[in-house]
């Protein structure tokens, strides 16, 4: 059996102390009613959350948490981990520690790089970011090998490194509304978009891109791969 908890309420502040005791507890949900659009007053995390070791999903999103503690890495059990709509600007270096994330949310924060712990999260296959205020992509991103979605629109990137090219398992990239310029020339190689019949899997909308050409953006994302896959053919001739 799957022991669940739910916690809400307009005047939300802080965690109840008797939800530390639950040390069996696999899903903890301190989150609004989507449909509400109540935002909780909750802005620190206890560094009791240690405690409830067997957590794998925690629901976290649209309160108004400022810091994530160290003791979130004691979390080895985690799977899924909701962060969006909060007001964090840095994650915990101890967050590198959790190896069973598969699933992170941290939309609509005040993220301006893009957390180094999270390029140590080899386990990760979903990852959004959107609406935060990154200027920039580490080269770590590479070591994310079994990201699926990357999740990127509303922010301030301006490039994106190499590295993101070897991402081969991305069905969905979501570059949209950003200052990219250009695209990584070997961005053909990501041969698992979506690049046809979706295109929302590779978002380029918003951003002032010149390599490749405006003329070949405005034809779509099929346009781009194609271009890219004739400029590396070119060079290895």
């Amino acid at each position: 059996m799957c022991l669940k908890l739910k916690i809400s309420g307009r005047e939300l502040a802080a965690v109840p102390d008797q939800v530390f005791g639950l040390d069996q507890l696999q899903v903890l949900e301190m989150s609004p009613e989507r449909e509400s659009c109540l935002r909780h007053r909750l802005e620190l995390l206890p560094r009791d959350i240690s405690r409830l070791k067997n957590l794998t999903l925690l629901y976290m999103d649209s309160n108004n948490l400022k810091a994530i503690p160290a003791e979130i890495g004691s979390l080895r059990h985690l799977e899924r981990l909701t962060l969006s709509n909060n007001r964090l600007s840095s994650l915990p270096p101890e967050m590198a520690a959790l190896q069973r994330l598969r699933s992170l949310h941290l939309a609509n924060n005040d993220l301006a790089e893009l957390p180094a712990p999270l390029c140590q999260l080899r386990g990760l296959t979903f990852l959004d970011v959107s609406d935060n205020k990154i200027l920039t992509i580490p080269s770590g991103i590479r070591h994310l090998e079994k990201l699926e979605t990357l999740l990127l629109l509303f922010n301030s990137v301006e490039s994106l490194p190499e590295d993101i090219c070897v991402l081969r398992n991305l069905h969905t990239l979501w570059l949209g509304n950003n200052r990219l310029r250009a695209l990584p020339a070997r961005f053909g190689e990501l041969v698992n978009l979506d690049w046809g019949c979706n295109y929302c899997s590779c978002n380029f909308e918003g951003n002032p891109l010149e390599s490749p050409p405006p003329e070949v953006c405005s034809r779509g994302p099929e346009e781009i791969r194609d271009y890219f896959l004739s400029l590396h053919r070119a060079q290895r001739e």
